[in-house]
């Protein structure tokens, strides 16, 4: 099974999920962040099955319409291990760190 690790900056990006929907008087971010968690298990059954994106890095797609995000990752077979670089909402343009 491939192991999955967390870049220390998604823990900001949850963080500013947080924020963001504090502001935005959303009552269920726990519960959001709990599902992205989980929907990242796939990558431990699956590692590939992410879009391609630059620079040999993959995204997962995660929900759907306003409860959508995007996980960056990239996948490295020598060791059998993905490494979750960032999350985004889907509606955000980008990543807010550079990847």
């Amino acid at each position: 099974m491939t192991r999955i690790e967390l870049a220390q900056e998604v823990l900001d990006d949850f963080d500013r999920f947080f924020d963001h929907q504090a502001t935005h008087s959303i009552e269920d971010t726990p519960q959001r962040i709990e599902e992205i968690v989980q929907a990242l298990q796939i990558l431990a059954h699956s590692p590939l099955i992410g879009r391609k994106a630059k620079a040999g890095k993959r995204e997962l797609l995660i929900g759907k319409e306003s409860r959508a995000y995007v996980a960056l990752y990239r996948y490295v077979p020598d060791i059998d291990s993905v490494f979750v670089l960032a999350i985004r909402s889907q509606r955000e343009s980008g990543y807010k760190r550079s990847r």
